[in-house]
């Protein structure tokens, strides 16, 4: 048998490496709390953007920064109405000029009321 290998040991049982000359990174010790009391804390680099809420690691409820700014509200649109998406196309000007137009047509009995093209109802 060669001498490389390790006799009674599992692929993955153990690492045999050590921390022995390895510098780490510098880290910073945040402290996060949820709704539910639970307090705890998780290292970040020195570098990294912490982030304002972390899942509780006790409930998996939200968990946010103590001593911390909450975090930011996302920006929504405001509902586009249908006069939003008219006003989109056409000008006020244009809209008062198809507004006379449809009135002049009506006034002057070009489209007939009294009967609707839709209405199939019989009269009786």
């Amino acid at each position: 048998m060669s001498e490389r290998a390790l006799r009674g040991t599992r692929l993955g049982a153990t690492s045999y490496e050590t921390d022995r000359g390895i510098d780490l990174a510098p880290r910073q010790t945040v402290e996060y709390a949820c709704v539910n009391g639970h307090r705890f804390e998780m290292p970040f680099s020195v570098e990294a953007e912490v982030p304002p809420q972390w899942e509780c690691r006790a409930c998996g409820a939200e968990a946010l920064l103590v001593d911390g700014d909450g975090p930011e509200e996302k920006k929504t649109k405001p509902a586009r109405t249908h006069w939003d998406m008219l006003m989109e196309r056409r000008t006020r000007e244009e809209l008062e000029e198809v507004l006379a137009e449809r009135l002049a047509i009506l006034r002057s009995g070009g489209i007939n009321l009294a009967v609707h093209p839709r209405d199939n109802r019989k009269s009786a």
